[in-house]
């Protein structure tokens, strides 16, 4: 099975242990070894998947200004811990393609494996929700069969994206490109950087 294939297996299988309580505070137990690849993958999905609720949550017009405030810096949190988990995933590959010579003329990618993975995540968390729209008893005909194109769409982008990840990887083990990490420098949680929060300094 490809890496791509297995990610999307993970993702999958996250999303539904997430939907067994489809509470933003339950408790994941990883089924996988949290420091290996697939414990890694499996952690960022459910990051992502509790990031998806909670982003459901604060959209209520009713809610409570100062609950709102509390999943607002809750969200914060949460992109740091998944963009944290994105760059732990691509020091996995920097080191599995560490001896890798690259070849003359070989090439960058516009993101890395890593991030393109992220995304694979992302689609496994709205293709489980555009399918939940299709089976609604209490939606018409018209918005069924809005969501189902929607759904047709989600499915071929993600088998798009997953032979796209697979090729990338399989350019990067031949030396046909190369890696190239930019770590995310994100200035807004960083108190150093913030001027709102180095100000009050």
């Amino acid at each position: 099975m490809t890496f791509a294939n297995k990610s999307n297996e993970i993702f999958d299988r996250v999303v539904g242990l997430y939907h067994d309580t489809d509470d933003v505070d339950a408790v994941f137990n990883n089924p996988f070894d949290a420091q290996d690849i697939d414990g890694k993958l499996a952690c960022k999905c459910w990051i992502d998947a509790v990031q998806w609720h909670l982003e459901d949550i604060i959209r209520d017009e009713m809610i409570d200004p100062v609950e709102a405030l509390a999943i607002k810096r809750r969200i914060d949190r949460s992109n740091q811990d998944r963009t944290d988990l994105v760059e732990e995933i691509d020091s996995h590959f920097r080191q599995l393609y560490a001896g890798v010579t690259v070849l003359p003329g070989a090439t960058i990618n516009t993101e890395s494996p890593a991030w393109a993975i992220d995304r694979l995540s992302i689609l496994a968390l709205k293709i489980w929700h555009m399918r939940e729209q299709t089976l609604r008893n209490d939606a018409d005909h018209e918005h069924i069969a809005r969501c189902q194109a929607k759904l047709d769409v989600l499915l071929e982008q993600r088998a798009d994206l997953t032979t796209a990840i697979d090729q990338l990887l399989d350019d990067i083990a031949a030396g046909r490109k190369f890696m190239k990490v930019y770590r995310q420098m994100k200035m807004y949680n960083d108190p150093e950087t913030n001027p709102v929060l180095y100000g009050k300094k």
